[in-house]
């Protein structure tokens, strides 16, 4: 099977400080894929940067037949990458002034150009599958955190992208409300969704992935399927890394 989403030799640097330093990264369609390792090794900037939040300083991000390089990227095709990717924040990203509704409409009006009667009903939708549909008049400060980042996974899923990113998607949530998340993500994977997942729960990537990629120092150290990775990792970086968080 071909790869639906390609990275190649994507480097990310802050000043003189190199995040990500060459990163390849092939994924299939439907794929899930979990990455994780130690924290500043550069997991997040790796999704940040296949959204374009954070602009890469070298590389090239392939989804289907849209080809994004980094040093000659403009407006236009940023934003088709936009199209094509949903973000998934870990500390919620949404908007204080609007309703969980509006919330989710926004990226439809703003980055797919939907007419808002369009949106609306999209939301709705969506509001029901994600087990909120009594509360799309609701403000993020009236809503607990599970709720707020169920909010923040359907304003994602609205946008039907061809790639999701979860960025530690439950690091921010109290303990109570980290099981309706992490379910709310298994159902959205069943339906063979491609996504990838930077995570520290690693009981979840075992359960969730298709494939565990290592990461360490921003470079891919080690990727392979979750029993060979949790059950019988190669690198030596991999079993100290599973030893301290085990």
């Amino acid at each position: 099977m071909s790869c639906e989403i390609e990275v190649d030799g994507l480097i990310k640097r802050f000043g003189t400080n190199t995040v990500l330093n060459g990163i390849d990264l092939c994924l299939k369609p439907g794929e899930r894929v979990a990455i994780i390792g130690p924290s500043g090794t550069g997991k997040s900037t790796l999704l940040r940067c296949l959204n374009w939040l954070d602009r890469p300083d070298e590389g090239r991000i392939v989804i289907g037949d849209l080809q994004v390089d980094a040093a000659k990227a403009g407006k236009s095709q940023i934003l088709a990458l936009r199209r094509r990717t949903g973000f998934v924040f870990q500390n919620y990203a949404l908007f204080a002034n609007k309703t969980a509704r509006e919330n989710i409409m926004e990226g439809l009006t703003t980055v797919r150009g939907w007419p808002k009667d369009k949106a609306l009903a999209r939301a709705d939708k969506i509001l029901s599958q994600i087990g909120l549909g009594d509360r799309g008049d609701s403000y993020p400060s009236g809503m607990s955190g599970g709720q707020q980042q169920r909010v923040g996974i359907g304003r994602a899923m609205a946008l039907d992208a061809d790639l999701m990113l979860f960025d530690e998607p439950t690091s921010a949530l109290d303990p109570e409300w980290v099981g309706e998340v992490l379910d709310l993500i298994r159902a959205i994977a069943d339906g063979r969704q491609t996504m990838l997942i930077v995570t520290h729960e690693m009981q979840f990537a075992r359960e969730i992935a298709d494939r565990i990629v290592f990461m360490e120092g921003g470079r891919i150290v080690e990727q392979g399927p979750p029993d060979q990775i949790f059950g019988n990792p190669q690198d030596d970086r991999t079993r100290s890394f599973l030893r301290r968080v085990g």
